[in-house]
């Protein structure tokens, strides 16, 4: 069968039309592949903060938890500065995918929620519920220095005003720290729900190549 020249220019054309567009999803695998590697960091980042706090509470030292909590944050700001790279990627014209960029932004913005209630979960807990906190002893003196007696002028007698006021106050902590707790845990099932997205792009734009 003969081939005109006309017909051979169409082949070309065709072909580099296919080329162009492994190279295209080439690309965007690769992107989502590297968003998937920056989520395991922010996940060992977590599991470090978790395990840092845990350390904290059992006694260990202030200065060595806030340093923790510097480097996590450099951690996560690094996580962010590099996923908003790839959503720019992901809009240039040469490959045109506002969808993924927008999948993207989605957990950015999940991620963000998730850690601001991580951090007032700790805050909470370092509090501890105010029935329970201890009390300063500023304002104590001693009633016989020599036997190292002394008189709490703080403390007062237990009334039923003071044990409502208590009650409620406790009611508050857990209620505040209820809702931030459910609040990550909301923010992890989206973020996983949206990665499962993630990797049925990746097999999806696999399979076309």
């Amino acid at each position: 069968m003969e081939v005109c020249e006309g017909d051979d220019d169409l082949m070309k054309k065709v072909e580099a039309i296919s080329v162009d567009d492994r190279s295209k999803s080439t690309k965007v695998i690769d992107l989502l592949r590297r968003f998937l590697g920056i989520q395991q960091r922010r996940a060992e980042a977590y599991a470090k903060l978790r395990s840092g706090f845990s350390q904290y509470m059992a006694g260990g030292g202030e200065i060595a938890y806030q340093h923790l909590c510097g480097e996590i944050t450099g951690e996560f700001n690094e996580c962010s500065k590099q996923v908003i790279e790839m959503e720019s990627f992901l809009l240039r014209p040469d490959l045109c995918r506002g969808d993924l960029a927008e999948l993207l932004k989605a957990v950015q913005a999940q991620e963000k929620q998730k850690l601001q209630l991580t951090v007032r979960i700790q805050i909470l807990k370092k509090a501890g519920r105010p029935s329970e906190r201890p009390v300063s002893h500023d304002s104590c003196h001693f009633s016989k220095p020599e036997e190292h007696v002394h008189e709490c002028m703080h403390v007062h007698e237990l009334t039923e005003v003071a044990g409502t006021e208590d009650a409620e106050a406790d009611a508050e902590y857990d209620s505040a720290l209820k809702e931030a707790i459910c609040g990550v845990q909301d923010a992890v099932t989206t973020i996983n729900e949206h990665l499962e997205e993630v990797r049925y792009e990746i097999e999806a734009l696999e399979s076309e190549e």
